[in-house]
């Protein structure tokens, strides 16, 4: 399966659904690149699984390809590990006909991306992801960035990849909770886009779950064309990208707060059941529109009640931090029913408030 992206009525990359590796070496070749270096950036985690596969590709496509990883996780998407990078690439010569190679989950195509539109003003860069939560989010669309003080993604640009390459057969060695967590991202889509997705996803959670290659190719390439279609349309999220973000004004506020103790999808997840809630009390949904998402969330083992202590009003406290903040104003996404979302910027922090309180237990 190729997905083509537009970025401003052009063409700009295309995103490939494969079970293997085995075409990302046509799909490099296509770029028509020549006599330049690659350098893949990856993490302590992702390195010893596929770096050595990678780079074996890569070697039939050059003669000089460099390698570099860092700590997994959170913790390492700052501008220390930036810096770090940048000497690297330094050292070694790097220069705007190179490439870099994003070879990881969610953090380290951000922080990839973002050297890549940073160093000499930008290089292309090439997304392969490996966890569902950035096949399905993060490497579509061109967002990069990190974070700075707790704060998520505070620092960044619009870089757009040259190539997207996600093979579902890495999916089979993400945990129960990374798989999860990217699930959160699939469902957002169809809530927000596709009613019949979420049908479908209701219909086939036991096979997704059991990661059948052919549902999961499916249900990949579903999500992605719901994140592409709105991508193309608002780039830069002047407008209806902002769609994207539901569930995550309020999720990543609960994130900040409890320091990253939970995974970016289980927050989103919390942030969305807290947003269907807002929806609910507002009239626009049903309540049973809103225990359908609650137990589409929870058939992907992602809670909808949070199961740690949290200071309401810090997380609130937080929200006004949020980068989709304009003119003083939040940009909160609500829903009129399943499959259709809408920017809201009046929701008050009473609204937030007990939406909040929605998904904490008593």
């Amino acid at each position: 399966m190729i997905l083509p992206v537009n970025y401003e009525n052009k063409f700009a990359y295309n995103i490939y659904i494969k079970e293997d590796f085995a075409a990302l070496k046509t799909a490099i070749k296509s770029l028509d690149l020549y006599k330049v270096k690659y350098c893949i950036i990856s993490d302590s985690n992702v390195s010893s699984l596929y770096q050595h596969t990678v780079q074996s590709i890569l070697l039939e496509c050059s003669d000089k390809v460099f390698n570099i990883s860092f700590i997994a996780g959170e913790v390492s998407k700052n501008l220390d590990t930036v810096n770090t990078m940048y000497k690297f690439l330094i050292k070694h010569k790097f220069d705007r006909n190179d490439i870099l190679v994003a070879l990881g989950g969610g953090v380290v195509g951000d922080l990839c991306g973002y050297v890549a539109a940073s160093y000499l003003r930008g290089l292309r860069f090439i997304q392969i992801p490996t966890s569902l939560l950035a096949q399905a989010d993060s490497s579509i669309g061109g967002k990069t960035g990190v974070d700075f003080m707790s704060y998520k993604n505070l620092v960044g640009a619009f870089h757009m990849p040259s190539l997207v390459y996600s093979n579902i057969g890495t999916l089979r060695t993400l945990s129960s909770e990374e798989f999860a967590s990217g699930m959160a991202e699939v469902v957002k889509s169809a809530i927000i886009k596709d009613r019949f997705f979420f049908d479908l996803l209701e219909h086939k959670a036991g096979k997704i779950k059991a990661k059948d290659s052919l549902t999961c190719m499916d249900m990949l390439f579903r999500s992605d064309s719901i994140k592409k279609a709105v991508v193309e349309e608002d780039p830069k999220e002047k407008g209806v990208r902002a769609l994207l973000n539901f569930g995550h004004t309020l999720g990543h506020a609960i994130e900040k707060e409890l320091n990253f103790k939970l995974s970016h999808g289980q927050c989103v997840a919390l942030g969305s059941c807290a947003a269907a809630d807002i929806s609910m009390k507002r009239h626009l949904i049903s309540s049973d529109e809103k225990r359908r998402i609650e137990n589409l969330f929870r058939t992907f083992d992602l809670d909808n009640k949070l199961r740690y202590n949290i200071d309401i009003e810090s997380v609130l406290k937080a929200t006004l931090n949020d980068k989709k903040m304009s003119l003083g104003k939040i940009k909160f996404i609500l829903i009129n029913s399943i499959g259709e979302a809408f920017i809201d910027d009046s929701v008050s922090m009473e609204e937030m408030r007990e939406g909040l309180k929605s998904i904490i237990y008593e």
